[in-house]
């Protein structure tokens, strides 16, 4: 079964003529690379909608997040507690800085960051604790901070899928010491691979600045006084990441509205990541629970048929092999991720795609549970 088959991808990004009006810009002005206007553009407009200080652009969500950690100073010896459902990306950042990941399970309902969990596996090693906001509904950042001021511990929030979440009126991102943003081509806005880091200590910002870019001194030219990393971000890519900040409002709302469909229409039918007063979810993937795993890849099978492609809920990071030498179980994490499917959530999918879609699966179960 082919990409050629598919009429309905789980995610596309919407791509207008600002973009390619801002990319041509740029290429007229021969900045296309780590300088040009559209970067510090990009930056600033970032900071001002999260609400924070400082805004620097890096390469790809998974360089913002391995500098956010090093910027703290996360290295041998210590640890970090990081969810295992998530994307891989979370903890092979904290092993790249020669720390190691400690898992921790998830909540019933939210799938978030299990907080009993958390102050379980506290030990004297424990340095930091990693936020995750999965799939666009935040973590209880109000407990989760509570612990870590408890145990003097560093909070770095993993904001990848998340813009647009809001704790109240305060945009994740604000609460833990510093935060990664990512913009891959399937995210809730992109500039094809890049990512920012945002904080508001200034000498955390700067720690970034000079990692993301090679280590270069400020004051002499070519010279380096750190080992750094090639993270900048381009022109061409923060271009395209000032037309999407345009549009993103709307795009909010859309992928609200197309969330508000899918849980209407297949209401006792697939069990929702839940929604949780004074959160705001920005429902970058909605995804949902079978009632048991054997229904899952069959599902998944038979929609792709359509024409319908799917993807399924991450793994728990603590099955995978290069993570699974203290293996334990996660029941709630092995749960979601056994049950979990990642339904067609692009802002430019179409009211009756979703009815169709949503038709399709509830016929599927119907053959599926014995009369």
């Amino acid at each position: 079964m082919g990409v050629g088959k598919i009429k309905i991808p789980v995610y596309k990004p919407t791509i207008t003529d600002l973009e390619k009006q801002y990319v041509m810009a740029c290429l007229d002005e021969e900045w296309i690379s780590s300088k040009g206007r559209f970067i510090p553009q990009f930056e600033k407009e970032f900071s001002d909608y999260i609400g924070i200080p400082h805004a620097l652009s890096l390469s790809n969500g998974t360089t913002a997040l391995h500098a956010a950690l090093m910027a703290l100073g996360i290295g041998s010896g210590d640890e970090v507690i990081v969810p295992t459902l998530t994307y891989v990306a979370s903890a092979n950042c904290v092993s790249y800085t020669g720390a190691r990941p400690v898992f921790v399970d998830c909540e019933p309902g939210t799938w978030n960051i299990s907080l009993k969990d958390v102050e379980r596996v506290i030990t004297n090693r424990t340095r930091a604790i990693m936020a995750v906001h999965l799939y666009g509904l935040p973590c209880d950042m109000h407990g989760l901070m509570e612990i870590a001021k408890k145990h003097d511990l560093l909070v770095v929030e993993d904001c990848a899928e998340a813009i647009g979440s809001k704790i109240s009126d305060k945009h994740v991102g604000r609460f833990g010491d510093i935060s990664s943003f990512s913009f891959y081509g399937n995210k809730t806005i992109t500039t094809g691979e890049g990512g920012m880091v945002v904080t508001s200590n200034p000498t955390l910002a700067e720690r970034v600045d000079h990692l993301k870019g090679q280590g270069l001194a400020r004051f002499r030219e070519y010279w380096h006084d750190i080992i750094g990393y090639n993270y900048r971000m381009t022109n061409l890519c923060a271009a395209i990441g000032c037309a999407q900040m345009q549009r993103l409002n709307q795009t909010l709302v859309r992928k609200r509205k197309i969330a508000e469909l899918y849980r209407s229409e297949l209401d006792g039918v697939l069990e929702f990541q839940a929604e949780v007063p004074e959160m705001v979810h920005s429902h970058w993937m909605v995804c949902g629970l079978l009632p048991n795993s054997a229904m899952r890849d069959p599902l998944r099978e038979a929609l792709l048929e359509l024409g319908i492609e799917t993807r399924p809920v991450f793994y728990p990071l603590h099955s995978m092999p290069m993570y699974s030498g203290g293996f334990r179980r996660m029941p709630i994490s092995d749960d979601v991720s056994s049950r979990g499917i990642n339904l067609p959530s692009y802002p430019e999918l179409e009211d009756q795609q979703i009815i169709w879609i949503c038709k399709s699966v509830r016929e599927f179960i119907k053959t599926q549970v014995p009369h």
